[in-house]
């Protein structure tokens, strides 16, 4: 992993933040620097995506979850990822990375992630999570029983059904690759 300081400016600044309920929106800012930009000069694509592995990452301490997965070897780990790409960020630009558990079916935690700048959000990433325990994944009611979540469970967004089918149609693994024609 290459965010090595900013995974430990997460981690310790995480200690003296409040802790949050499961569905609570974290916060944290960034800036761009130069070894996150691409030829482009503005902020690669994949670091998008890097920085939201922190964004999860202060869900899961700050929620609590950091106990039953360091107690019960779970293991996070994500099943896919919807991204936006809005507008670019430059070098040296400011920015703030809004994460939130949006809700959950039987199988997966929706995370929305969003990029936001004074000029307005610079990419929106939609994630399904899930823990795994043993190789199996753990239920997202059982996460949630875990952190002593109280209420009724907000339920997965109303795409995330459009989402499961594709991967069933489209993704299928027991289906040969076929050449370009």
């Amino acid at each position: 992993m290459n965010l090595w300081f900013r995974l430990l400016k997460v981690l310790i600044f995480g200690l003296f933040r409040p802790r949050l309920a499961m569905t609570e929106v974290s916060r944290l800012r960034f800036r761009v620097w130069p070894n996150d930009i691409d030829i482009n000069v503005h902020m690669n694509n994949a670091r998008y995506l890097a920085l939201m592995d922190l964004g999860r990452f202060d869900l899961i301490a700050r929620a609590g979850l950091w106990r039953p997965v360091l107690r019960k070897h779970w293991q996070p780990v994500i099943g896919g990822a919807l991204v936006r790409y809005r507008r670019p960020l430059k070098t040296f630009q400011p920015f703030t990375l809004a994460s939130r558990m949006l809700g959950w079916d039987d199988r997966w935690i929706y995370i929305e992630h969003r990029v936001e700048t004074e000029g307005g959000v610079a990419c929106v990433t939609m994630v399904r999570a899930a823990f795994l325990e043993k190789g199996a994944i753990v239920p997202p009611d059982q996460v949630a029983a875990e952190v002593g979540f109280a209420g009724e469970a907000p339920p997965a967004p109303a795409w995330a059904g459009q989402w499961r089918a594709l991967d069933e149609s489209a993704f299928d693994d027991a289906a040969p690759l076929r050449a370009a024609q």
